[in-house]
């Protein structure tokens, strides 16, 4: 965006570049009346199809949801459309980076838990999201820091009508929309994408966060094309069995599961999160929100607190007499050897700063779920392409 100083709506200042969004760049905003800090969507007027008002309508549609962000304003100035939100927080790439590029299978159970319910209430809200990846999901800021947000709806469609119900037609030979890193198999194989494949998607985020990298990230070709037919290969030739190797077989389950549905087949959400929840029932831990970027964040804050109060304060010392030889380190005098003076040194306070337990913990375990009979049969059964 070559403009500075730009004023939208004479309310909202624009200020540096943050981010980027499928179609479009995120600028820090300020609301000039009430000082409140706003992200804006621009999208530049080279953009082909334009996009960004199709989006804001989208998640105007969905805002009354948790953990959809709000849209404050939506428009166009002179060819370039801008679309004002909610300032949130980092992205779960950011937090990922953070926590040195892998989440403990806790971490990693807590965010699917939250992504599964945002996900489910796109969907049943005649949505489909289509661009599944970590710098999508961002937490929220203040109160609401541990709350998973889903955003860029630059590429959603409907799925069905949001009337009638009527589920679009099943079709192939399409491009391959979205992220080639998290993209389903039907993905890439050119299949209308549909509930299934958001969710085959976040199974990949699973087996991403918890062992740092995916079988195919490291893939190298000289054109895209030919890049995501490798990517593809990749996805289609290695067993869900093998991806997770090493992790919960209830992740093994989810990703069958996912493979197993047909095309325009609803999704059992609350199986999904009953796997997870079955994850920590039996590693013994609760979905307490205690992330693993909260704890890394309250150590530092420890440590710079603990540093801090040390310069500042100043301590009382108290003394303790220790002997040391009289001549400090010249040869010593026979006649002295029996002599000794008093030094003192000083030993400062020690800091024992405890972690604080976090007030009002949810657990989730004591939910009772019910797995059908039949899924674990069905998930196991060959991969279903429609």
């Amino acid at each position: 965006m070559e403009d500075e100083n730009i004023i939208l709506c004479d309310k909202y200042s624009l200020g540096k570049k943050i981010g980027e969004g499928s179609f479009g760049e995120i600028y820090f905003g300020i609301d000039i009346e009430t000082k409140r800090e706003v992200a804006v969507k621009v999208e530049p007027p080279s953009i082909n199809v334009p996009q960004l008002i199709a989006e804001a309508k989208i998640i105007r549609s969905l805002d009354k949801g948790i953990g959809i962000p709000k849209v404050i304003w939506y428009g166009t100035r002179e060819t370039t459309n801008y679309m004002v939100m909610e300032m949130l927080g980092q992205s779960l790439e950011d937090k990922f980076k953070l926590c040195n590029r892998k989440f403990s299978i806790k971490t990693t159970v807590m965010i699917a838990d939250q992504i599964i319910t945002r996900i489910e209430y796109v969907h049943t809200n005649s949505i489909i999201h289509r661009d599944i990846k970590p710098d999508n999901f961002m937490t929220g800021i203040n109160k609401r820091a541990n709350l998973i947000y889903i955003i860029d709806f630059g590429l959603s469609k409907k799925y069905r009508d949001p009337k009638t119900k009527q589920h679009i037609p099943y079709k192939e030979n399409r491009s391959l929309t979205g992220t080639a890193r998290y993209a389903s198999v039907n993905a890439h194989m050119g299949i209308e994408l549909s509930r299934r494949d958001d969710l085959e998607s976040i199974g990949y985020l699973f087996v991403y966060f918890t062992k740092g990298e995916l079988p195919w990230q490291r893939i190298q070709c000289d054109g895209k094309k030919e890049k995501y037919k490798k990517i593809m290969e990749s996805k289609y030739s290695t067993p869900v069995e093998v991806l997770c190797r090493g992790l919960p077989i209830e992740f093994v389950e989810y990703l069958l599961y996912c493979k197993s549905l047909r095309f325009d087949e609803k999704p059992d959400y609350d199986y999904l999160r009953g796997l997870l929840r079955k994850v920590a029932l039996d590693q013994n831990f609760t979905l307490d929100l205690e992330f693993d970027w909260i704890i890394i964040d309250k150590k530092t804050h420890q440590s710079e607190t603990a540093d801090s109060s040390f310069v500042r304060t100043r301590p009382k010392y108290h003394r303790v007499p220790q002997p040391f030889p009289y001549d400090m380190g010249q040869e010593s005098d026979s006649q002295n050897d029996s002599k000794t003076i008093t030094r003192q040194s000083y030993i400062g306070p020690e800091f024992n700063d405890k972690q604080k337990i976090l007030d009002g913990r949810r657990d989730f375990l004591d939910r009772s779920f019910i797995r059908r009979n039949s899924v674990r049969e069905k998930a196991n059964k060959s991969c279903h392409i429609f």
